[in-house]
């Protein structure tokens, strides 16, 4: 199956090698990528903070430049989300219309697209370590993602994996409210902190990059033993 993959913003600038990982993990699972060098965002950061203006210039882009006979494969499903449920929004009976319809049932998240797409669930990846899963909200209340991460993990030779007491409570970033509410914010990333450190797990997983980054930055300004993972670094382990 030949696909188009999505990078992240958080993950272009911050850890390309997540991406690295990405293409290794789809490759592994039979998959022929394509990486449009010229994309640049999905228009989430400008929708949340209200520049629906701006979103719709950059979602434009977006639509412009994908591939309609190809599935989309995402490695966050905050930047899904808002594909399949904002551009609404943004494009209802404008001239991208169809486009994005057609575009909303072709995007996948990187974890959702192996499991309900492709139906694997194991891919001969190996990674020795205590791994706390932490599902995000974006994850769980836009595309109902909870158990096909988890799916993968288990098939992971050599994992441990721990559950969080309090998976329900949101980590604190929200995008631009981690700026405009800095103090609840970093109050949020201390009680998701707390919680992972009871498991006694070496270390914290998750499909959105950008909730990891927030939670890294309080881990290591504490100087926290605990190091954060996408889970396209754990499948990619090994292979």
């Amino acid at each position: 199956m030949k696909i188009d993959i999505f990078i992240p913003c958080f993950i272009d600038q911050f850890r390309p090698q997540t991406a690295l990982n990405m293409i290794k993990v789809l490759e592994k699972a039979g998959c022929v990528v394509n990486y449009n060098t010229e994309q640049t965002c999905c228009g989430l950061p400008a929708f949340n903070a209200g520049y629906w203006d701006d979103a719709r210039e950059v979602g434009e882009k977006l639509l412009s430049e994908v591939n309609l006979d190809r599935n989309l494969v995402c490695g966050s499903s905050a930047c899904v989300g808002m594909i399949r449920n904002s551009y609404d929004l943004l494009f209802q009976n404008s001239s991208f219309h169809n486009k994005f319809r057609q575009l909303q049932k072709k995007t996948f998240e990187l974890s959702e697209f192996l499991v309900d797409v492709l139906k694997i669930t194991e891919l001969g990846s190996k990674f020795e370590g205590k791994v706390a899963f932490m599902d995000t909200c974006t994850a769980c209340n836009e595309c109902n993602i909870k158990s096909q991460p988890r799916l993968l993990l288990e098939k992971v030779e050599g994992i441990e994996i721990v559950e969080l007491k309090n998976q329900e409570q949101c980590c604190g970033f929200g995008g631009t409210f981690s700026t405009n509410y800095s103090e609840l914010s970093v109050a949020l990333a201390k009680d998701k902190i707390d919680d992972i450190l009871a498991t006694g797990a070496d270390y914290v997983v998750s499909c959105d990059y950008s909730c990891l980054l927030h939670l890294e930055s309080y881990i290591k300004t504490k100087n926290i033993k605990l190091k954060v993972l996408h889970i396209a670094d754990i499948l990619a382990s090994g292979l």
